[in-house]
């Protein structure tokens, strides 16, 4: 009997026919990110919490401490998607709503490519902290903000024919269902 492991391997480094790939609608890829944003908080709370311990570095953060904890929780969060991304073409969250993220080819992400993924990932939410940094909201309304700018991104997604994301359509990427 074959090794599931190594099926999924394989079956993961098989190209996906372009003719039969569905893409996935809006409101499945918003339920795909809330599921997301569940795990995410496992990976922020593990991160920060290194980094807080190994430095020594407790609540209120001094402005400095505050950027360096934003940004090794970018490259955390960067580090999950972009593993799993190379890895498998799908997260936790799509593997269980059956979606691949493939290349034009339909073959998985480079490195590279996928990196570059992660990082115009965040042109979702670029409406909404523009937004907050001209106004200088805060708290409730800058998450609304936030939230707002997603769902405008993700209602322009459902006018391409092939339901993709900005930054999937840059790079030539796509989700998929299988």
């Amino acid at each position: 009997m074959a090794d599931p492991a190594a099926k999924a391997a394989a079956a993961a480094d098989r190209p996906v026919s372009a003719s039969t790939a569905r893409p996935p609608g809006v409101l499945l890829r918003l339920a795909v990110m809330t599921y997301e944003a569940v795990l995410l908080f496992g990976v922020v709370f593990v991160a920060g919490f290194a980094l807080l311990s190994l430095t020594g570095w407790s609540y209120p953060l001094q402005p400095a401490q505050r950027w360096a904890l934003q940004v090794v929780l970018f490259i955390a969060i960067g580090a999950y998607f972009v593993y799993c991304w190379v890895r498998a073409g799908q997260t936790l969250p799509m593997k269980s709503w059956r979606l691949r993220l493939v290349d034009r080819d339909g073959r998985l992400l480079s490195p590279a490519r996928a990196v570059l993924r992660y990082v115009l990932a965040w042109s979702l939410f670029a409406p909404g902290l523009m937004a907050v940094a001209v106004t200088g909201i805060g708290g409730l309304a800058s998450l609304l903000a936030l939230l707002a700018s997603l769902l405008a991104m993700l209602a322009v997604a459902r006018l391409e024919p092939r339901r993709q994301l900005l930054h999937d359509l840059i790079l030539g990427s796509r989700v998929i269902r299988e």
